[in-house]
């Protein structure tokens, strides 16, 4: 068989380094990569890479980025592990260096991989090119609503000063990247390229089409308060050119036993349970999908408990906060089931929730109402759950009922007013859309914390105490400090990250998008 050399671009960006990295408990992950090694692999290894993109660009370091952060801003979860202070609003030094070095060291490698390709690189494989770059976008799109300003264009440049983007600049070439890839993949409709070693769709093309399209989607509804006419123009544009619109068009990553969903690896570490708001509110709209994500507490069949942010050591310890009078997770969210529950990267759901609150914009998301676009999104969310009763899911869409008060070590107030049925006060309807898209996103607590931070919906409790010096209880942290590892080996490239942020490095300032 005839090889092809090609370059595996290092991507961490102490570039030719040994990096390792480890934690305060011996759960987090550990990376020990040698960066400088170049391997010579045959062509089939660029569907090996984009696989191993796929798994690793949305599941590194899972702990530290999603469960320790993401899911608690979001309050999908409370922290019960007494000595963990991110639930208190403490930025771990060592949790972040470890999320920030897992996606370098790891996720962006696909890219480099295809442009080294020899012969013909990314000309000579425009379809797998296209659909690497739409998976680069859903990559690095978190990684810059964390910390805002990253190294992004300059990554693998072999130097060793790796500048940072400006925000605007990276979700502006987001943009412009998704554009040219559908328009790329248009000539490829109905076809199939890199076939199983396409975790999500198997290589259909179609389907690749939808998901960057809702991802365009996304990004354009994002940056609508700093850039209108903009985001106006590719929201258009990507739902004319189809976005996901059924359960069919569902983004999983598929899993196996040596590709794990680390979402139920984590659940193992006994460090979370059911927030106080989730309680609120799933509970209060008797909502059939609170039997889907969260387990009833021991001892029941039908009782769901959950807990308020922010406890300090000694109040995690009072016997209301005990882990057997709280709702842990699903049966399908625990080890046990690791090698075989996907994971979810995005939904049809959220398609439906953004085209609603386009057409409260003013934007032409299609013909509809923002009303059937809002229902259609409840629904279609409910199907994912398994929920597909015709009649169970009109009544829930019709429901009056509202978020509830909440006891255990503290008795706290209903989250919020709000209905489920459709409200005839222009007001509220956008808070009623981010709601439902919040229940819909679960687990995704990174895109919930982010829509929270961007929206101010849905209304979620304050923090039962804050340790930050920026941010009190009442406030919202609004991203994450850049990292101790970038002060040692990247110190120039750091100092252009913080010249662009638009403000101090802390967890108070406010990124780009939500000025």
């Amino acid at each position: 068989m005839k090889k092809y050399k090609l370059y595996i671009v290092a991507s961490s960006l102490a570039l030719f380094t040994a990096i390792g990295i480890s934690s305060c408990t011996d759960k987090f992950e550990e990376y020990n990569t040698d960066t400088s090694r170049l391997t010579e692999l045959d062509a089939s290894a660029v569907g090996n890479a984009f696989a191993a993109s796929q798994h690793r660009g949305v599941m590194f370091s899972w702990q530290l980025f999603n469960s320790l952060f993401g899911d608690l801003q979001a309050q999908y979860f409370g922290n019960i592990a007494q000595n963990f202070g991110s639930d208190r609003n403490v930025m771990v030094g060592n949790w972040l260096n470890g999320a920030w070095n897992g996606f370098y060291n790891q996720a962006p490698a696909l890219l480099g991989v295809l442009e080294n390709t020899k012969p013909g690189g990314k000309a000579a494989n425009p379809a797998v090119y296209a659909i690497a770059n739409i998976w680069k976008v859903r990559m690095y799109q978190p990684m810059t609503d964390y910390w805002g300003p990253i190294p992004y264009s300059a990554v693998g440049n072999g130097l060793k000063q790796v500048d940072y983007d400006a925000q605007d600049v990276i979700y502006k070439d987001f943009l412009t990247t998704l554009a040219k890839s559908t328009a790329d993949l248009q000539a490829f409709k109905g076809k199939n390229v890199l076939g199983n070693n396409d975790l999500i769709y198997n290589g259909d093309v179609d389907q690749w089409i939808r998901f960057a399209n809702t991802l365009r989607l996304r990004i354009a509804i994002r940056i609508s308060g700093v850039e209108p006419a903009l985001a106006k123009s590719n929201a258009e544009a990507a739902v004319a050119g189809g976005v996901m619109e059924t359960n069919a068009h569902d983004a999983y990553i598929k899993t196996t036993a040596n590709n794990i969903n680390s979402m139920n690896q984590a659940t193992a570490w006994n460090e979370f349970r059911m927030s106080a708001a989730m309680e609120s509110v799933l509970t209060g709209y008797e909502d059939p999908r609170i039997t889907k994500m969260y387990a009833p507490i021991e001892g029941t069949t039908a009782t769901y408990k959950g807990i308020r942010n922010g406890y300090t050591q000694v109040e995690l310890g009072l016997p209301a906060n005990q882990n057997t009078k709280l709702s842990n997770v699903n049966d399908r969210f625990t080890p046990a089931n690791q090698n075989t529950n996907p994971f979810e990267v995005i939904m049809s759901a959220e398609a439906w929730f953004l085209r609603a609150e386009g057409v409260l914009k003013g934007w032409n998301m299609g013909g509809g109402t923002a009303k059937t676009y809002y229902e259609k999104g409840i629904e279609t969310s409910m199907k994912q759950w398994g929920i597909s009763d015709a009649a169970a899911i009109a009544a829930y869409t019709a429901s009056t009922k509202t978020p509830i008060a909440v006891t255990g070590a503290v008795v706290s107030p209903a989250l919020s007013d709000i209905t489920i049925v459709w409200s005839a006060d222009a007001s509220k309807q956008l808070e009623q859309i981010i709601t439902q898209k919040w229940i819909a996103l679960w687990p995704n607590g990174v895109e919930a914390w982010t829509e929270y931070r961007r929206t101010g919906f849905p209304k979620l409790y304050p923090r039962m105490n804050s340790e930050s010096l920026v941010v009190s209880k009442d406030q919202v942290v609004r991203r994450v400090p850049y990292v101790i590892g970038e002060t040692q080996t990247n110190p120039a490239g750091l100092a252009t990250g913080v010249a662009k942020l638009g403000g101090a490095d802390n967890e108070a300032t406010r990124l780009w998008w939500n000025k």
